[in-house]
């Protein structure tokens, strides 16, 4: 039978043991709540450059499409500018007008289906660029959060534990 100082040391054993799983238990409350907080923050800091980054292809777009709808608009003026002054020279004169003015009109044609498909080629790849990036902050998330997952697991020791003779999971 335990003499009276045996039951008193085990009891301050027992106080100790006790008293240092509280503090593991905090302590990997405390690294579990970092981890979410630093998901949380890689998370938003890629929502946010998302966000930025479709502003300024948005931008982009927008200034470029007002780029070729005012050359066109030039086109259109400076097209109908020659048409009244062919309309009053001689018929020489009027069918060397009428031409340039067609040949302005298909150049400014142009000109505006070149820009059209610039911006169309410059949107879709800043939606390519911003899926890209989505994509990557996705999963960092998802390997932080599984790191985070198996520290607190290794930390309660409720990890798998790897038998050294066969390389084996033992929880199975």
């Amino acid at each position: 039978m335990a003499t009276e100082d045996q039951k008193y040391k085990a009891g301050q054993t027992m106080g100790v043991a006790e008293e240092k799983t509280g503090q593991m238990t905090e302590n990997v409350k405390q690294k579990a709540g970092e981890a979410k907080d630093k998901a949380y923050q890689t998370a938003q800091a890629a929502k946010d450059r998302t966000i930025e980054t479709k502003d300024q292809t948005g931008s982009y777009i927008s200034d470029t499409a007002g780029a070729a709808k005012d050359k066109a608009g030039e086109a259109v003026q400076y097209t109908k500018d020659s048409a009244v002054a062919g309309k009053d020279q001689t018929t020489g004169v009027l069918g060397n007008a009428a031409k340039y003015t067609k040949d302005s009109a298909c150049a400014a044609k142009d000109k505006a289906g070149e820009a059209f498909q610039y911006t169309k080629d410059s949107a879709v790849a800043g939606k390519d660029q911003t899926a890209g990036v989505l994509g990557n902050a996705v999963e960092q998330v998802k390997s932080a959060a599984a790191g985070a997952t198996e520290a607190v697991k290794n930390t309660l020791g409720m990890g798998a534990k790897e038998d050294t003779t066969t390389g084996k999971d033992n929880n199975n």
